[in-house]
């Protein structure tokens, strides 16, 4: 792996690092950064793809090196990788370009939502999904941004949306009460100026619907989803009979 590096922050805030599957020149990730590093509560670093990514799913680049690049963003240590969200992750997290691991991993802020069957295609879940397998706690999260009818700009909205959720992970991290064997999907309405915010809605397998209908998301995950019961007692019975000469179909 080639490294074009430089100096990095230190100090005791929360460190949070964001990747994304947009690229480090996205909208989305830029908003993200500026929002988190205008509060001056998080120490801030990037490790994202240097080009879009989108639709990767959790692919990796292993046919040759990683470079990676510093990239100047105010306020943040930023690097913007050759590789794939989940490559910038495991990258992010190995040490080789900051000094300690983060606290909080965000995939982010990406352009058009990421429920249901999507979450299996987006990189930005994988990303997430990366620090998840490496015991880190993590977030992906995605905005319902429709061309057209809002602009860039909404993408700071949406970030300051974030906001509360971070604060509520960070804090759970640090009472250790945060849950180890998930991470969060989190997707935001199409109008975030007017989003409904009554108790954020965790649901499964209905998150486009309360999207939908206005709310911000959060679908806790995990690496691998749990097969259905009746799939299990299925093959369950059917292997025994398969493997055993003696038995019939």
């Amino acid at each position: 792996m080639e490294i074009d590096g430089g100096d990095v922050i230190s100090g005791d805030k929360p460190i949070i690092m964001v990747t994304n599957d947009d690229g480090i020149d996205a909208p989305g990730l830029r908003s993200l950064v500026r929002v988190l590093v205008s509060t001056n509560l998080y120490e801030v670093r990037v490790c994202a793809p240097d080009s879009e990514k989108s639709a990767v799913s959790h692919s990796i680049i292993w046919s040759r090196p990683l470079t990676a690049q510093r990239i100047d963003i105010d306020g943040a240590t930023a690097y913007a990788v050759s590789g794939t969200p989940a490559d910038c992750t495991g990258l992010g997290l190995s040490e080789a370009l900051f000094p300690s691991p983060p606290d909080l991993v965000l995939s982010g802020i990406n352009v058009g939502s990421n429920c249901g069957y999507n979450i299996v295609y987006s990189g930005t879940v994988a990303g997430a999904r990366e620090a998840f397998i490496y015991d880190v706690p993590s977030a992906s999260i995605s905005y319902d941004w429709k061309r057209g009818e809002i602009n860039a700009d909404d993408f700071v909205l949406a970030a300051q949306a974030c906001l509360p959720i971070i604060n509520g992970m960070l804090s759970a991290i640090k009472n250790k009460t945060h849950p180890t064997k998930c991470f969060l999907n989190i997707d935001l309405p199409t109008d975030i100026a007017n989003h409904k915010f009554k108790g954020v809605e965790v649901e499964e397998g209905t998150d486009l619907h309360f999207l939908r209908e206005g709310f911000i998301t959060v679908t806790p995950l995990g690496a691998l989803s749990q097969v259905d019961v009746g799939c299990q007692k299925y093959y369950k019975e059917w292997l025994p009979k398969i493997t055993n000469p003696s038995s019939s179909l």
